[in-house]
C-alpha cells in the first residue's frame, strides 16, 4: 500500500474508534493513544502509520468483543502479530539509519 492509502484507511479506523467511544464510553484505547499518532499527521512515517493502524485494529477488535462478535478474539490476535512485526520493521529501519 502506498502511504496516501494507508492514511485513508487510518482515517477509516479512527472513526470506528470514535464511533466505539461515542456509543460506550467504557471503552478505551489506551495502546493506541500512546503511539500519538493521528491519520491527520502525513509528516509521520508510512510505517508509523502501519503500525498504528495494527494497534488501532487490534483494540477495535478487542471493543468488538464486548459487543459480542466471535471472531474478534482471532482478528485482535493477528492485528497484534501484525503490529509487532510492524515495530520490528521501524526498529530495523531505524538502525540502518544510524
Amino acid at each position: 500500500m502506498h502511504k496516501d492509502e494507508l492514511i485513508i484507511l487510518h482515517q477509516m479506523l479512527s472513526e470506528i474508534k470514535e464511533y466505539f467511544e461515542a456509543t460506550s464510553p467504557d471503552l478505551h484505547f489506551s495502546q493506541y493513544d500512546a503511539l500519538r499518532i493521528t491519520p491527520k499527521q502525513a509528516h509521520k512515517s508510512k510505517l508509523e502509520h502501519k503500525y498504528a493502524i495494527f494497534v488501532l485494529g487490534s483494540e477495535i477488535a478487542n471493543a468488538m468483543r464486548t459487543v459480542e462478535f466471535s471472531a474478534s478474539n482471532r482478528i485482535s490476535a493477528r492485528m497484534k502479530e501484525l503490529a509487532e512485526k510492524t515495530m520490528k520493521e521501524i526498529e530495523l529501519l531505524q538502525q540502518q539509519q544510524q
